[in-house]
């Protein structure tokens, strides 16, 4: 292999040097993270390099980085990284499941104001009153629905008004019950009803149709299938060990019948000391507690870079198949070499240079191979940072006009980094993983990854060419998403990578 000659020891890595790389210096910033000094490689624009990257070899001119401990803290343990960690702004789900078992509200809200933005009252429909119903009444849309999963629907033959729509709200026609109400629309009416849809033992014959309260099909896998308020307010009910069905309605502004603001629903949970919590907070909740992967086959697997083992697991949510290539005795599952590598086809496989996914999986896999222990966990959904093949490639058209990578998610409509490792942490944690080093370049793994009976106690960067085709993309990644090309801790990878000093230049030399 190929090798690099560093003036300095701090990073400890094996490159491929067969690609042309440009010289930048840089400051580095992170969110909590004090600047970082980085100088990376020099090369001069002349045939004297061109001869001299053919022949195998080339020199930097200067690495280095300011090592601090909050650098350092960042990477090992911040708290901001359990999934229990509520959004700021927010009460966490076990506030808000307290207040459920208390028999008081809770209100749901999206991720943010944009467009579909809608913030819900919601409570357990088995714990409903009049006054409650009342409330919802004089602060929602009026609507009052119940979220009721497809087993009970198809019990009070309650079918829906139109088909299912994962993007929209599965309405069944509306209901009154028969006994105890008169017309059906007072607040006492109502609540009669939502206990009667909420009860086990009622029958399709004690209901009107069409009435006044409005079920509404929860879809199974609640919101780690369907961010939608229906689910939400189902799955809330049910962690909070209350019979799985919701009473829900959206809130609106007083003044105007508009949508309310977020502004207008914190000031309504301050009046009336109601917790909020937010959907994504709910889906982090639920990733952390549930098992939703199942390990389907583990088979030998012989490789370019050495033998591991290979484990296939299957995602109960959406049925995707995952990889985890393992090598050596995980044994009590501490100080375990990591890295958690998201798809991409066109690096991985057809070798784009647009990109440095390829060359960090096979780098990943050499360090792996030469520690003797470790675990690749290769997560199949992630292209284009989670949005999809086809959208990758046109992402890459508006790179081609102009735009850097991060703009060109955001002007097709996707955030700039979609992914979610949760499944990753439960094939770690099934796997035997208990605290790891984390080959990655980029911190937000750190917090993807906590939580969930983990614990990330150093990271181990993962350097590979920057070259004419890449620059820009990593360049972006480091200014606009917090990538970090140097490493936080010193020494983390001299076990499986030794260098070889040479006393008269005082360089240090990383040879395969």
């Amino acid at each position: 292999m190929n090798c690099i000659v560093f003036q300095q020891s701090l990073f400890p890595h094996i490159f491929n040097t067969s690609s042309i790389t440009l010289h930048f210096t840089h400051e580095l910033r992170t969110s909590r993270v004090r600047p970082w000094k980085f100088t990376t490689c020099c090369l001069p624009n002349d045939n004297s390099f061109k001869q001299q990257n053919l022949n195998g070899s080339f020199k930097f001119d200067t690495l280095e980085a300011e090592i601090t401990q909050e650098t350092i803290d960042f990477f090992v343990s911040d708290a901001k990284g359990d999934p229990d960690y509520p959004s700021p702004g927010f009460s966490s789900i076990e506030q808000a499941l307290i207040a459920l078992r208390q028999e008081k509200f809770v209100i749901v809200v999206d991720d943010d104001e944009g467009e579909l933005f809608e913030g819900s009252l919601v409570m357990a429909a088995s714990c409903v009153s009049a006054k409650a119903i009342a409330f919802m009444v004089k602060h929602g849309s009026g609507i009052v629905s119940v979220g009721m999963k497809g087993d009970d629907l198809e019990r009070l033959k309650l079918p829906l008004m139109s088909p299912e729509n994962d993007d929209a709200p599965s309405f069944t026609i509306p209901v009154d019950a028969k006994v105890g109400t008169s017309t059906g629309v007072s607040a006492s009416d109502r609540a009669k009803t939502v206990l009667a849809l909420s009860s086990p033992d009622s029958r399709p014959e004690d209901f009107r149709r069409p009435g006044h309260v409005f079920p509404v099909k929860y879809r199974n896998g609640g919101v780690l299938r369907r961010v939608g308020h229906t689910e939400a307010s189902v799955d809330l009910v049910a962690l909070a060990g209350l019979k799985p069905v919701s009473v829900i309605s959206s809130i609106v502004d007083a003044n105007d019948g508009s949508v309310a603001s977020m502004a207008a629903l914190r000031k309504l949970a301050l009046d009336f000391s109601i917790p909020i919590v937010s959907i994504t907070d709910l889906i982090r909740y639920r990733r952390k507690r549930e098992k939703l992967v199942e390990r389907s086959k583990i088979s030998r697997l012989t490789t370019k870079w050495g033998t591991f083992q290979a484990h296939c697991y299957r995602s109960k949510l959406d049925g995707m198949e995952h990889i985890a290539i393992v090598k050596g005795e995980i044994g009590n599952g501490q100080d375990v070499l990591v890295r958690v590598h998201s798809e991409c086809l066109t690096g991985d496989i057809f070798g784009s240079r647009r990109c440095d996914c390829g060359n960090q999986l096979e780098l990943a896999m050499q360090i792996i191979e030469q520690a003797g222990r470790g675990v690749l966990v290769y997560l199949c959904g992630h292209e284009g940072r989670g949005i999809g093949l086809g959208q990758k490639l046109r992402a890459y058209n508006l790179q081609d006009q102009g735009h850097d990578t991060v703009e060109a998610n955001l002007e097709l409509g996707f955030a700039a980094d979609a992914r979610e490792y949760g499944i990753a942490a439960q094939i770690l944690h099934d796997i035997g993983v208990h605290t790891m080093r984390l080959m990655t370049n980029n911190p937000a793994k750190f917090t993807g990854l906590k939580g969930y009976g983990l614990a990330v106690v150093g990271r181990v960067p993962v350097l590979t060419p920057i070259t004419e085709d890449n620059k820009r993309y990593l360049e972006t990644k480091r200014v606009k998403m917090g990538h970090v090309y140097g490493s936080d801790l010193q020494g983390l990878s001299a076990d499986f990578i030794k260098p070889s000093i040479d006393e008269q230049t005082n360089r240090t030399q990383f040879l395969d």
